[in-house]
């Protein structure tokens, strides 16, 4: 695979089915598939809509017009001042460990500073270790509770990277 074909660019209104079903794939993949995540979010059918709120942004990687993964910004309701959420982050199983995923986090991480943010939350859980620790790598560290209100209750790892 070569990554130089991979193209990212903002979310257009013809890919709200495509990352829909792409997300909920990755959640059956790894059986988490359950009430209190995306998959379950009304919001995961309309990311477009959903990323014209002001001070958001959403990123799609496709290959030959086919997609292939997604990762946003979202300024969650009653985070604090200043911070964002990283969120909506998935990679289609094929794709993964080639940098891509690294890629898409920091297109993402750089939209979160050109909009001022001063923080990016984020929420996971122990079942994507893997992106836990591209997290970390990235300069994200553990916090011992949730912030903001995502309405993802079934999430129970949060973590924060000051920008």
């Amino acid at each position: 695979m070569d990554i130089t074909r991979i193209t990212v660019r903002r979310i257009e209104k013809r890919d709200n089915a495509g990352i829909a079903a792409l997300i909920r794939k990755v959640f059956r993949e790894f059986k988490i598939d359950r009430p209190g995540t995306v998959y379950f979010d009304p919001t995961t059918d309309d990311l477009y809509a959903l990323f014209q709120t002001p001070r958001s942004v959403y990123w799609i990687a496709e290959e030959s017009s086919v997609i292939i993964g997604g990762c946003g910004i979202f300024p969650t309701p009653s985070l604090p001042e200043g911070c964002a959420e990283l969120v909506k982050f998935y990679l289609s199983a094929e794709y993964r460990g080639k940098g891509i995923g690294r890629m898409l986090m920091e297109r993402s991480i750089e939209s979160a500073r050109e909009m001022f943010y001063r923080q990016i939350y984020l929420e996971s859980m122990p079942e994507l270790s893997k992106a836990i620790g591209m997290y970390e790598k990235a300069g994200f560290r553990s916090i011992g509770h949730s912030m903001g209100n995502s309405g993802h209750f079934g999430c129970d790892i949060w973590m924060l990277k000051d920008l």
